[in-house]
């Protein structure tokens, strides 16, 4: 397959601009062509990732990643892209990672191949390593299969599996949405191994409203797969 043709980076941003343009010249390597959406940055984000040669959608103000995400992925499919790969903007995913995943989806056929750095869990922040732990294990149960790294956004993507969904997640839920989703339609979903990145960066997670967010969607999810095994 040809990637470079048929695959777009898609790229969620707030307040990157320390990260974002090193990020996209190194993605540039392998995908020419880079979709930075700024979620209503307040810094120099937008104006560093057009220097480095990505095309820029803006939010005024910050609708949150899911949101963002899905700007994205509807720009990449108006290009006529198939595929959109997605990681983050602060240089926590390694884009030497990329072909590890166009390998994976070649060698499987997957719909969407998932980043997975659990197996250098030992580098990840103790509580990033404990809530991915904890929500990974409660995504499989629903899913009926091991997730191993549910909460990874190093994603390669259908474009035409995902637009046939119903996704309704504007903040860092989408991870789960996305992959339950996937998993529940029939689409095959693999995991790759990724390098572990963390230094100094902080966070976008607020943590309690972004927790409370969670579980709700999670409660949701959690009684439509019930209802659903139920008929």
């Amino acid at each position: 397959m040809n990637w470079q043709a048929e695959c777009a980076a898609v790229i969620p941003c707030l307040n990157e601009e320390a990260t974002i343009a090193p990020v996209i010249r190194a993605v540039r390597v392998q995908l020419p062509t880079v979709i930075v959406v700024d979620d209503g940055s307040t810094d120099r984000t937008a104006e560093l990732a057009r220097g480095a040669g990505a095309e820029v959608l803006t939010h005024e103000r910050t609708a949150g990643k899911g949101r963002a995400l899905l700007t994205g992925w509807r720009q990449a499919c108006a290009r006529g892209f198939r595929w959109a790969l997605t990681l983050d903007g602060d240089g926590q995913h390694s884009p030497s990672d990329i072909p590890a995943f166009f390998q994976r989806g070649e060698s499987t056929s997957a719909a969407l191949v998932v980043g997975n750095r659990m197996a250098g869990v030992a580098q990840m922040p103790w509580l990033r390593r404990f809530v991915n732990r904890w929500m990974s294990r409660r995504l499989s149960t629903l899913a009926g299969r091991s997730l191993p790294d549910s909460q990874c956004g190093f994603r390669l993507m259908s474009l035409e599996a995902w637009s046939a969904l119903t996704i309704a997640a504007n903040h860092f839920e989408i991870e789960s949405e996305i992959l339950l989703a996937f998993v529940l339609s029939g689409h095959l979903v693999e995991f790759v191994p990724i390098q572990v990145i963390y230094k100094n960066e902080q966070s976008k997670i607020h943590p309690l409203p972004d927790t409370i967010r969670w579980f709700r969607w999670w409660r949701q999810a959690r009684a439509a797969v019930r209802e659903k095994r139920r008929t």
